[in-house]
């Protein structure tokens, strides 16, 4: 689209909001059900493009992505109507008579950005809660993945009208043009560096963001841990989509008194989960494209290497690669890694840990494999992180129950569920004060005792 369309797309969009069709929750919960049975409809068509774009089976692509997404709508058609309704609060004496309540609102007209990675999963889940919460979108998938940003146009094309919600598809130019225009709200999942970009603009118009990012998410592991499981569940959770995931263990801080059985036990899981040839896997997925598969086998310092690092430039894949006695000062450390290689890195005192990791940019998740009480209190009381994990990786995203979301310099905001739906709500404060009783007490002239006494009674 041009720019030109795409502020005529807006404007459309803001003079339907404006009409009031998108407030009863009546209408929400009916486009909701019309999303969820165009996903189920079209679930092998995603599947496909979710193969074409990242190389993910059928079952990674439902369990990962589709499924998820149809989880997040049953949620909401259940609970939207409890979302929306108004919420009583307390009343000060000092305002009696009156009732206090704070009424749920849509922000209007939103921006979703949404990221290459997970490309149906990231694009419809804040979709589904900005429906919910009754606004208009323009959604705006990653021109790194076309096939799954195809099925996602068509999805939405069918389901709803372009003045509810459309979808603008494209690169960096549609990008700028899109945050060139004044949204209501502007929601963006991707890159720390695109993330502050997304920033500037937002802060020309100020609008208020939600920024999901990354960073590099640290993943502990102490003398006490039960290290098969450890293992095994690290090297899902890495690996898992070629470790391209916002959330994937970025590294691992191992005690060194178990980091060789810990060593030992990853190499065996990563043969037991994707076998002696995992580059001729069609199970494995891939990389995204030639410009990261460059990156990332940059990253492979291949005399640290205790399994995989082979790689295979015409398909884009990398085979889950461990490094062991790796460093701060390693190339693979200066950045979030986003791919199928698991840093190895060793600790002695965990008290020293806790501090290093306190001075260090707050990460999107932090996970701990551990059984000891202390250390899982000082881990989910001191550490600021988006969110994790005890003794499992990634799965704190799959709940509609709890929000998702980054602190810092990994994201601001959450969403899913009933995050989701505030994400996408501004809550007005009302008082509505009856006109049988006015308390002459606030009026000028002041200077009355009583009066006086009454108000510090009050106000006490």
């Amino acid at each position: 689209m041009t720019a030109e369309q795409i502020q005529a797309l807006l404007g459309a969009q803001r003079a339907y909001y404006k009409s009031g069709a998108t407030v009863p929750v009546s209408f929400r919960i009916t486009q909701l059900k019309r999303l969820y049975q165009a996903v189920c409809q079209y679930r092998e068509e995603i599947n496909g493009a979710l193969t074409a774009d990242l190389g993910k089976s059928a079952y990674e692509g439902f369990m990962c992505e589709s499924g998820l997404v149809l989880t997040e709508i049953r949620y909401m058609i259940k609970h939207t109507r409890k979302f929306a309704r108004k919420k009583t609060v307390r009343t000060p004496l000092a305002q009696f008579h009156s009732h206090s309540y704070k009424q749920p609102m849509p922000y209007g007209n939103v921006l979703i950005m949404s990221p290459w990675n997970y490309p149906f999963l990231l694009t419809m889940d804040p979709l589904v809660d900005a429906i919910a919460a009754g606004n208009t979108a323009i959604v705006k998938p990653s021109a790194y993945s076309p096939a799954t940003s195809q099925v996602v146009a068509k999805i939405i094309g069918e389901c709803f009208d372009p003045q509810y919600v459309a979808v603008v598809t494209g690169g960096r130019a549609e990008n700028t043009a899109l945050l060139d225009q004044k949204f209501d709200l502007v929601f963006f999942t991707g890159s720390q560096a695109v993330g502050k970009e997304v920033l500037r603009h937002t802060a020309e118009h100020l609008t208020p963001a939600i920024l999901e990012l990354g960073g590099k998410s640290p993943c502990i592991v102490d003398a006490g841990a039960n290290i098969r499981l450890a293992a095994k569940r690290i090297v899902f959770g890495k690996y898992l989509n070629c470790g391209q995931t916002c959330v994937a263990p970025d590294y691992v801080l191992c005690h060194r008194s178990v980091k060789e059985s810990f060593v030992t036990e990853v190499i065996r899981q990563v043969k037991e989960q994707y076998g002696q040839r995992p580059l001729e896997n069609p199970q494995y997925g891939k990389i995204i494209n030639d410009k990261h598969f460059a990156r990332l086998c940059g990253l492979i310092d291949h005399s640290k290497v205790v399994i995989g690092g082979e790689s295979n430039p015409v398909t884009c894949r990398i085979a889950p690669t461990v490094m062991d006695g790796v460093t701060k000062d390693d190339a693979v450390m200066g950045e979030e890694i986003f791919g199928p290689i698991l840093p190895i890195l060793t600790f002695d005192d965990f008290d020293a840990l806790i501090q290093d990791l306190k001075e260090k940019e707050k990460p999107l998740a932090l996970y701990l494999f551990s059984h000891n009480r202390h250390h899982i209190s000082r881990v989910t009381k001191e550490l600021s992180y988006g969110g994790g994990c005890i003794n499992d990786v990634v799965i704190h995203l799959a709940t509609s129950a709890m929000g998702f979301g980054g602190v810092g310099e990994s994201g601001m905001g959450s969403y899913h569920g009933k995050d989701g739906f505030d994400a996408f709500s501004h809550y007005k404060s009302i008082v509505d004060k009856k006109t049988w009783l006015d308390l002459p007490m606030r009026y000028p002239p002041y200077g009355s005792k009583f009066y006086e006494k009454l108000l510090h009674l009050f106000l006490r």
